[in-house]
């Protein structure tokens, strides 16, 4: 996992806004689109950029393409931001 690719894809509203979205379970890619008010190709870019991040995975069932958190980057992510900045870093010493 290259953290600067999760940072990068957590930037962005629209992104973390679909996480939170599949916080709620696995949903198409038109059930997120509805969501959200732009183009297929924006909301395709921003998919492709959660994927190349490893924050997203995805599943075709013929026509559809289903999305789904890849809950353990996101678990080590979390880990990695809570050791930068949690209270049991007192030093604020970096890991990464």
């Amino acid at each position: 996992m290259a953290l600067n690719q999760v940072f990068k894809a957590l930037s962005d509203p629209t992104r973390r806004g679909i996480i939170r979205l599949l916080g709620h379970g696995e949903r198409t890619a038109g059930e997120l689109s509805a969501s959200f008010d732009m183009t297929k190709p924006s909301m395709s870019h921003h998919f492709a950029v959660l994927k190349e991040a490893d924050l997203v995975t995805s599943r075709r069932d013929g026509q559809q393409i289903y999305y789904s958190l890849n809950t353990t980057v996101l678990e080590d992510v979390m880990t990695r931001i809570w050791d930068l900045f949690g209270s049991d870093n007192p030093k604020g010493n970096s890991i990464l």
